[in-house]
Order: structure tokens, then sequence, then C-alpha cells
């Protein structure tokens, strides 16, 4: 099969990459590295195609995808902080160009798998949160992720095949910043022997789901006959920030503590997926619990002080 991944070169869709590799099929990758980075599919670079091109140039995607089985659709602006600082950038790359998307499969008839994000649900006090439950977005990252999956609604009437996953807090090698990355920050720390800055009291809660699992949710969507669907992918279960530190720290051996910063704006309360769709439908589940990563993950950084 031949697919193309939008984002390629970024955190979750370079491991798709790979993973599509892998299983031996034809890959072509759309980034304009805004903030993918091309080391991050070296080690592939002669097995794919790589576009230096951004999804809102129309006429240059639609060249690149008119004769692709599939797109993975995993390109966006992600940083919730800077979506309150450019939110008219954030609304054109994330919508707009998601719209071009759409559009060019619905034309060539190609399915459509593509990002969304558990941010559309917004601060709930309902846990754990399931796909039908109310949307109700607190930023304006998450407002672009819901206008989205309105057009992924509206598409699928008329006839795209699309599937949208609903990330919760993804982690793993190769996480940006710009995507959710306090475990990425919390081990930048711990590698100069410096305590995790925490926002606020560190008591919100959080479900991550390996960045692994992640992919092969993707790859499952594709490859199943469901034509629209929403997926919540996460683990189902929780743990807080401040216990994420305090796990980081332990494994580090460090005798420190972390410090406590001023609340983020934007920032949810308590995130948990509730994953039976994606289990009843999909036959998903994730395999990978953060404090086993974590443990290695650490014991890595430890090796290269």
């Amino acid at each position: 099969m031949k697919y193309a991944v939008t984002g390629g070169a970024g955190f979750i869709g370079s491991h798709l990459v790979k993973k599509l590799v892998e299983r031996g099929n034809e890959v072509i990758v759309i980034d304009n590295l805004n903030t993918g980075k091309k080391q991050n599919i070296e080690k592939i670079s002669k097995k794919i195609d790589f576009f230096e091109v951004d999804i809102r140039d129309f006429s240059a995607i639609e060249d690149i995808l008119k004769n692709v089985d599939g797109i993975f659709h995993q390109a966006a602006m992600a940083s919730v902080q800077d979506s309150f600082r450019i939110p008219e950038k954030f609304h054109d790359v994330n919508v707009n160009g998601t719209e071009n998307i759409f559009k060019i499969a619905k034309e060539f008839g190609i399915k459509v798998v593509y990002a969304s994000s558990s941010s559309v649900y917004g601060d709930t006090s309902i846990l754990p949160i399931t796909e039908s439950d109310e949307k109700r977005p607190i930023n304006p990252y998450a407002k672009t992720k819901l206008e989205k999956d309105k057009l992924a609604e509206q598409y699928a009437k008329n006839g795209l095949k699309v599937i949208g996953l609903r990330y919760f807090n993804v982690f793993g090698p190769r996480q940006s910043k710009e995507y959710a990355g306090v475990i990425k920050l919390f081990l930048e720390r711990i590698q100069q022997g410096l305590p995790p800055l925490v926002n606020g009291d560190g008591l919100q809660i959080r479900d991550f789901v390996y960045v692994d699992d992640a992919v092969n949710a993707n790859i499952l969507s594709m490859e199943s006959d469901i034509d629209f669907e929403f997926f919540n992918i996460g683990t189902g279960t929780t743990i807080s920030i401040l216990d994420l530190a305090n796990m980081i720290i332990k494994f580090s051996g460090l005798k420190i503590k972390p410090i406590h910063r001023p609340a983020l704006s934007g920032d949810v309360r308590a995130t948990q997926a509730d994953i039976t769709k994606v289990k009843t439908m999909l036959k998903w589940r994730p395999t990978t619990s953060i404090q086993d990563w974590l443990k290695s993950a650490v014991l890595d950084v430890k090796n290269n002080l």
C-alpha cells in the first residue's frame, strides 16, 4: 500500500512513518519542518519520499496525494500556550490545512485517519470521558481540534471515509516541547541534576499513552472497514503531574524536590479516557505503561550524565 503521512517528521508522525516502512508500505512524508525535524526520519530517509510542503498549499499537496491509498494526517500546530498568542495562525494551519486534506481525499476517494485531541472535551468533572461527552474546549488550540472534528463530520456525510483519533497525552522518544511535553521537560531537568518544574499545585491528572500504541491505533483505523468514527486513544488510567515528577526523581536517585510555579492558562484539570469503544470496534489495547517506560528513560538519562 502507498500511504502519505502529513507531519511525518514530527513526534507521532515519525514513529508512524517508521512503522509503515517496517510493514513494507510505500510512504510519502509531507512536513513543512516548522516543528518537525528531518533527523527524526533520517534512518529511513532512503525508503521514503519526503516533501517539504505546507498543508495550506492546496495545489502542491493535491499533486502529491492524488495516487496514495490512504492519508495519515498528523500535521498541526500543537502548543497550547502559543495558540493564545497567534490564534489566527493556529486556525489557518489546523483547520484550513485540514480542510485541504479532506477536500483532496474526497476528490480522489482516499481514506483519512487524522489526529484529533482529548482537548476538545475541555474541563470536565465526569471521568472517564466518552466520545459522546460534551465538547467544551478552553483554549484556541483545542477549539481548532473541535473544528477539525466538525469538518470530519461534514465531509463524512458527503462520502469521505475519515476516522478521528482523540489522543490523550502521548509520550515517548522524540517528544517535542510543543506536544504536551511535560515528560520531556522533566527529563531534561533531571539530566541537568535540577528539580522538575511543576505548574500550579501539580494535582492535575493526565492519561498518558505510549506513542507506539498511538501508532497502532492509526494503522488499525486505516485497515478497518469503518468509514467514519471518533476514538479516544488513552489508557483509561491516570497519574497526577506531581506524582509523575516525584516518580522521575525517585528513579533518578537525586535528593531533590519538585519546584512549583504558577499554573498555566488553558490547562485542563483532569483527563481520563474511556476506551471502551476503541477496544470493542478496533480491538486496540494500550501495551506500555508510563511507569515502565519512565524507569528505562530515566536510566538512559543517568547513563548519559
